[in-house]
């Protein structure tokens, strides 16, 4: 087993903050952005490894990213706003029977949150995790709590292989 390819959308925030994590360590990572690869930035630098969604706009490429991960991870900040690309992503999950875990930076640190993914992984033998979650105009740190929690995930089960229970 290997350690899962991390997918997302590419939005500002959680989205990047987990492709920056993934990239940082040298792990597999993708998946969908609307089809003119914009976000609220701007256009998405080509540096994520995105594959623009044919006719695709932000909730679109929201749905088909759960629809490829066996499993989805959502990073927030004490609630989930209703009507957000969030619950959107919740809801989905939901509808498509897809395991998904909740993780409110405001509730935990980033070694506990990364223990919390590493168990998640486990539990459900995760090839493909996709991230979602608020944005970074929504949430200004959760960029970067959310690449530190990947990359912590990944250095733990680095260091002890018999944690994670995988190959790198």
């Amino acid at each position: 087993m290997t350690f899962p390819k991390i997918i997302s959308g590419g939005q500002t925030g959680v989205d990047r903050g987990a492709l920056d994590g993934a990239l940082s360590r040298g792990m597999p990572c993708g998946g969908h952005c609307p089809e003119d690869r914009r976000a609220e930035d701007g256009i998405i630098d080509d540096k994520y490894p995105l594959t623009p969604l044919m006719g695709a706009g932000y909730r679109k490429r929201t749905r088909q990213n759960v629809i490829d991960s066996d499993a989805t991870v959502m990073i927030y900040h004490a609630q989930i706003t209703p009507k957000s690309g969030t619950e959107l992503t919740l809801k989905t999950c939901i509808s498509q029977h897809k395991p998904y875990l909740l993780i409110d930076m405001k509730a935990f640190s980033v070694d506990v949150a990364s223990d919390y993914l590493i168990d998640f992984i486990k539990k459900y033998d995760i090839k493909t995790l996709n991230f979602g979650g608020s944005r970074g105009s929504v949430v200004p740190t959760i960029q970067a709590f959310t690449k530190e929690t990947v990359e912590l995930a990944i250095d733990k089960c680095l260091i002890n292989k018999d944690l994670c229970q995988y190959d790198f």
